[in-house]
């Protein structure tokens, strides 16, 4: 029996700990310990046991394990080995790592599991497209494994049965003894997918996601371990499901930022899931109608297998799009838009409005001076919330009532400006006093007393087709199939045009088209109506015309130009602190150390105050280091953030965000 034992933790220390095993004697590799660690005891992670204490470090300064958490180990060394990977390429600690990979639970409460213990086998045949699609993911299986996987992504348009081949991929796996990892963006979706996935294969499923309980969660983690749930469906963090024997990974709708983490360690699912793959020898395939504009580069150059899925399957034809000037509008629906749900309803038929911005209103302003309600802790405009009577920071949660006139000047004209859903909604109530509506956005997720049952109830009464219209943010864009659909609204079309961000373009353009998609699966008569003050905007135009190819050449184009992902790498570093000079200062610290250590064909962009330039009561100060590769581009980011460490100001905080998906 091993005698010592080295313990990581969540913190940013990149070193490992050694400590004496416990006096139960049940330490092992891969089970959590809490130890004493300064004047604290902390949870840590058992990454290895040895015999022998390490050089230079003596028997009576090692401390004893005082309690061992876990009863069975719950991560073997292929996670510690993908643990140690996103350290070295997120620049964060192993510790760090491994918390973000394992469920927080301590005690074990098992899920119910699903209703359906039956296999169900596929009735449908599949198309042509599909068959060959299918055979090239399973055809050679059992090829010898390279040092990269092989990556495959269906590109087809919306409706045109990504999911069947996604199925029966997962399907081939597990009859010859895989098992199958399948990623979708985000918890609504993953609701969906599960009870697809239960259907299909029954209780060799499992689901893994942050809306679970810790305890639930770590009991499918280890069900999954033990090797009794072969197949795994979730967002993001389901990517590191403990699965033996690992054959696909699948990324459903792989164009979504939410595969990002927005906490440390900022890892992508893409990029994780690529290195589980290349590790374990197994494939990996993506999907989307409007891949990522990286993914599109690699499917170009062939270093992505392109499968193309061109034809809707359920009689759908693709829908009429049309974009239409809000400029002359009276209030925020126009008079084709209008037209169009009402012979929807007469046709008996259902209509999907989207707007990616809730509340009632964008902003507060006086007319005369220009002055607007801003977050006296973020630097954002409130979003006025009619329903709550108060302006609201989508950033910090910081609320206040509106003025009655205009702090500044004293005009009683300040008013509301911009639209949000709650203004759709109630133009909506209004317009067609006689069509059942609901909304669906963050504050009806929430609030479950005054929206009954919530976003699922809401999509599965919609489904059924006993709501008429169907009102929401992106939750209503992404993935979800509804037969009775036949017009679909995109209320305001520029929202994100205008971000300063370089992803701006490309999110607007994904949206349109996956809002799109919604429309007419299964008839061939349906429309989309694009509601914009931009009608010449080319990501206007090309969304409108599904002109796909054209869109990416055009900002591949532009990119390349501008020195931009995927011509460039992008690793970024942001200050936060609650004193201003104190941002300033440490920013221009950081600055200083990495003038002289950037490498050739590689620049600096800044230091600069980040777009949002403070997002509660903390000032925020970015520095984006840009290279032709990440190699490079890692180890001057090392060196930098080495003597940044030395000396730094305990009262500011540092981000690492490598390959950002957001520059705001």
């Amino acid at each position: 029996m091993a005698h010592f034992f080295d313990i990581v933790f969540d913190i940013p220390a990149e070193q490992s700990f050694t400590y004496e095993i416990d006096e139960k004697g049940q330490a092992s590799a891969g089970k959590r310990a809490m130890v004493p660690f300064g004047q604290r005891d902390l949870l840590g992670y058992v990454t290895s046991e040895r015999e022998n204490l390490p050089d230079g470090i003596k028997i009576e300064t090692v401390k004893k394990i005082r309690r061992v958490v876990d009863e069975e180990p719950l991560f073997g060394s292929n996670d510690v080995e993908i643990a140690r990977w996103m350290a070295g390429y997120y620049l964060c600690s192993t510790g760090q790592a491994l918390a973000a990979m394992i469920p927080s639970g301590r005690k074990m409460i098992h899920p119910a599991l699903p209703d359906s213990e039956e296999e169900t086998e596929p009735s449908l045949s599949i198309s042509d497209e599909q068959a060959a699609a299918l055979s090239a993911i399973t055809v050679s299986s059992g090829a010898p494994v390279s040092a990269l996987p092989q990556m495959f992504y269906l590109y087809g348009i919306t409706g045109s049965g990504k999911t069947e081949v996604f199925l029966r991929a997962a399907q081939f796996m597990l009859n010859a003894g895989k098992s199958v990892i399948y990623l979708v963006p985000e918890i609504s979706l993953t609701h969906q997918t599960a009870k697809m996935i239960n259907n299909r294969f029954g209780s060799q499923a499992a689901t893994l996601h942050s809306g679970m309980s810790p305890s639930v969660r770590l009991a499918e983690w280890m069900r999954i371990r033990r090797g009794d749930a072969p197949i795994v469906v979730g967002p993001r963090s389901a990517v590191f499901a403990p699965v033996p024997n690992l054959g696909l990974i699948i990324i459903d709708e792989e164009h979504d930022s939410s595969y990002k983490s927005g906490s440390t360690p900022r890892y992508h699912a893409r990029q994780v899931a690529l290195r589980r793959c290349s590790q374990e020898g197994a494939r990996l395939v993506m999907g989307s109608a409007t891949p990522s504009v990286e993914a599109w580069k690699l499917m170009s150059e062939g270093s992505i297998t392109r499968l193309n899925l061109s034809r809707r399957l359920s009689g759908g034809g693709m829908p009429e799009i049309k974009a239409v000037s809000l400029a002359k509008a009276e209030g925020c629906l126009t008079k084709e838009l209008k037209d169009e749900i009402r012979l929807t309803a007469q046709m008996g038929r259902q209509t999907i409005l989207f707007l990616n911005r809730r509340g009632f209103a964008h902003f507060y302003q006086c007319p005369d001076c220009l002055w607007e309600q801003t977050c006296r802790r973020c630097s954002v405009s409130l979003t006025w919330h009619k329903a709550r009577g108060r302006c609201v920071c989508h950033y910090c949660g910081y609320s206040e009532a509106p003025p009655s006139s205009c702090p500044a000047c004293g005009s009683v004209q300040a008013g509301y400006r911009g639209f949000g859903t709650e203004m759709i909604e109630e133009e909506v109530k209004r317009s067609f006093p006689d069509l059942h509506l609901r909304r669906v956005d963050a504050d009806t997720a929430e609030n479950k007393s005054v929206y009954a049952g919530g976003l699922e109830e809401t999509l599965t009464l919609f489904k059924k087709g006993m709501i008429d219209i169907l009102l929401g943010t992106q939750m209503v864009a992404k993935g979800l199939n509804f037969p009775g659909v036949r017009l679909v609204g995109v209320v305001f079309a520029d929202t994100g045009l205008h971000l300063p961000d370089f992803r701006a373009a490309e999110r607007t353009f994904s949206l349109i088209v996956q809002v799109a998609g919604r429309a007419g699966r299964y008839f061939p008569d349906s429309k989309v109506i694009v509601q914009t003050l931009r009608m010449e905007d080319p990501v206007i135009t090309r969304s409108c015309a599904l002109d796909i190819p054209g869109f990416y050449n055009a900002e591949l184009k532009q990119r390349e130009m501008l020195g931009f992902p995927p011509f460039s790498r992008i690793i970024r570093f942001t200050i936060r602190a609650k004193d201003e000079k104190r941002a300033e200062t440490a920013i221009k610290r950081l600055a200083s150390f990495a003038n002289p250590l950037i490498p050739p064909g590689s620049d600096i962009l800044g230091p600069a105050e980040c777009p949002i330039g403070i997002i509660n009561n903390n000032f925020r100060r970015q520095l984006i280091l840009r290279g032709p590769s990440m190699g490079t581009l890692h180890g001057a980011a090392r060196q930098i953030l080495a003597r940044y460490e030395k000396g730094k100001d305990t009262k500011t905080y540092l981000e690492i965000d490598v390959d950002p998906v957001s520059m705001l």
